[in-house]
């Protein structure tokens, strides 16, 4: 990206787009990649992200039928080899479901929420337990791998061996063509020619087969008691594999086993209730939809992937109302997963789209959350100062006060500018020791005056062309007489930063600093004299509730 992306708002946009595209290129769904990155890819919604990803999504579906039009051979590149739903056609019916199966449904998403959230409370237990005693080493991470693996196979293959079951192959006379391409997918496992093994036919296929398997077998091919054995091992295992050193992924793990329960309720249903339910294949879409949406707490960008994948619109409905059912009562006990994993990263301080209300209630102010110890710069400052602020302080940004004009806030510059500088050599001749430091500084024999327009000695470019690879002091060596000179900042500086008065409140600190996609945001006195500093380690949730405890201390 050296020298196209010039700043981390483009980069951050760029992650975006991939988000969209790689949702859009694995379900075939490209206005499902984009609300996917609305909601859960980017931090700030624009319409330049909006098209970007709308053209990224463009692209990655075109070269997708592109390549599947061409019939490559070597590979068998095309969409069966993509994770698709297949195409839900219900023969003989108007209609999918009945009115009054919506109640059924909103039960369903229920305890899609509840699943989940056991799902992520367990994960998370798992995940504090491998920091703590496994993640320390690559060797116990490896030895990790191989014990998970030796376990998934050891109950893969073992449970269809002592839940031995064999039933005859359904009849393919009144079949579609996607139903009779599936009945090859069924598995013997010991099983008589013509018969098949339920539990071993959901282990022993890919993901995408048993997820079609579930969804499109209209006649009841799996017993209640296949698909609860295989509903709760396999979700079990999954608890402990999402996590370890391997890449692995959340949406197939749960759209398999939440078919797997939502087909198990249309069998009971249909037993209830003969000829009065829908088909067990719509109990499994909408059981998926409830895991995954219990786990993850999507709602628009889920509804919609689903809906593109299946290509049949009459789910819109039951999936709104199992999604809503299941984002709620999961966020009753925890946060989402993803949520859940980026909070455990180390150094990783992640802000939640609102503040809790909690903050509200105790009258916070900006003046009780900043960092009252300010790490700054004067406008012209000593190459020696600058190389040891920067050796000592690992801040990515630094206000800039004048001293000499009661102390005011002159702007703020980052620490990357500021290595450039000292890389760049851009100083000034070290003046008379005589004459006091003022803005009339003599800079390579030019002197500025206060009306004349500063000149730069390191062009704008070469500032930009440096990104993202900035050379960090440790590699920069200053002479003993280069820490003699003096480095004017004031044509680097960003003169116009955010700022808010220490009178602020909490709440709307934290929208500025969130929606502005912030690294420091400074608060200021009425006299435009800079009090504090906040980042994104004064508002997470832990120091604002040290904060509420000793309000007041810092103003």
């Amino acid at each position: 990206t050296k020298g196209s992306v010039r700043n981390d708002k483009t980069r951050r946009d760029f992650v975006a787009c991939g988000a969209a595209a790689g949702v859009c290129t694995a379900f075939s769904a490209p206005i499902g990649g984009i609300l996917f990155a609305l909601e859960e890819g980017a931090s700030y919604w624009s319409s330049s992200v909006t098209f970007r990803t709308f053209f990224c999504s463009m692209c990655s579906i075109a070269t997708l039928y592109t390549w599947n039009s061409l019939g490559v051979h070597y590979g068998k590149i095309g969409f069966d080899k993509l994770f698709s739903f297949g195409n839900f056609v219900f023969e003989g019916m108007d209609a999918s479901y009945s009115v009054w199966e919506l109640l059924v449904f909103m039960f369903i998403g229920c305890m899609g929420g509840m699943i989940g959230a056991i799902f992520n409370n367990t994960n998370e237990r798992l995940t504090h337990w491998r920091i703590k005693n496994v993640n320390h080493t690559k060797s116990r991470r490896f030895i990790e791998v191989l014990c998970i693996s030796s376990i998934v196979s050891i109950i893969g293959f073992g449970l269809p061996f002592l839940f031995h079951e064999c039933l005859s192959l359904p009849s393919t006379a009144e079949m579609d063509a996607q139903q009779t391409e599936l009945v090859d997918r069924f598995v013997q496992f010991g099983c008589a020619e013509g018969e098949y093994h339920p539990i071993a036919s959901l282990f022993f296929t890919d993901g995408n087969d048993a997820i079609k398997l579930l969804f499109h077998m209209h006649e009841h091919t799996f017993p209640p008691q296949a698909l609860l054995l295989f509903f709760f091992f396999y979700i079990s295992l999954a608890t402990i594999t999402y996590g370890i050193a391997v890449p692995s992924g959340l949406f197939v793990p749960s759209l398999l086993s939440g078919a797997a329960f939502g087909r198990l309720f249309g069998n009971i249903f249909y037993k209830l209730f003969p000829d009065k339910v829908a088909f067990s294949n719509t109990y499994s879409l909408i059981g998926a939809a409830a895991v995954l949406g219990g786990m993850a707490r999507m709602t628009i960008s889920l509804t919609v992937i689903l809906l593109e994948a299946t290509g049949n619109e009459q789910f819109v409905l039951p999936l709104m109302i199992a999604l809503f059912c299941a984002r709620i009562v999961g966020s009753l006990f925890n946060s989402d997963l993803y949520h859940i994993h980026i909070h455990l990263k180390p150094g990783v301080h992640f802000l939640d789209p609102e503040l809790r209300a909690i903050s509200g209630h105790h009258d916070l102010f900006a003046g009780h959350i900043m960092s009252k110890d300010v790490v700054f710069v004067r406008p012209i400052e000593k190459v020696a100062t600058v190389y040891d602020l920067l050796s000592t302080c690992d801040h990515s940004y630094f206000p800039v006060v004048d001293t000499e004009d009661r102390d005011i806030l002159y702007g703020t510059i980052s620490r990357n500018v500021l290595s450039t500088l000292l890389q760049q050599r851009a100083y000034g001749l070290p003046v008379n020791t005589a004459i006091p430091l003022n803005k009339n500084i003599v800079q390579n024999h030019i002197t500025l005056q206060p009306s004349s327009n500063y000149v730069p000695l390191v062009p704008y470019k070469t500032l930009s062309r440096e990104y993202p690879a900035y050379t960090p002091v440790s590699e920069i060596n200053v002479s003993e007489n280069d820490r003699e000179c003096f480095l004017d900042i004031r044509p680097y500086c960003n003169t116009a930063p955010h700022t808010v008065q220490e009178t602020t409140s909490v709440n709307r600190a934290y929208e500025i600093f969130r929606t502005l996609g912030l690294r420091m945001l400074l608060v200021v006195n009425r006299y435009n004299q800079c009090v504090g500093t906040i980042t994104r380690d004064n508002l997470t949730v832990e120091n604002l509730a040290k904060d509420m405890i000793t309000k007041g201390k810092n103003v």
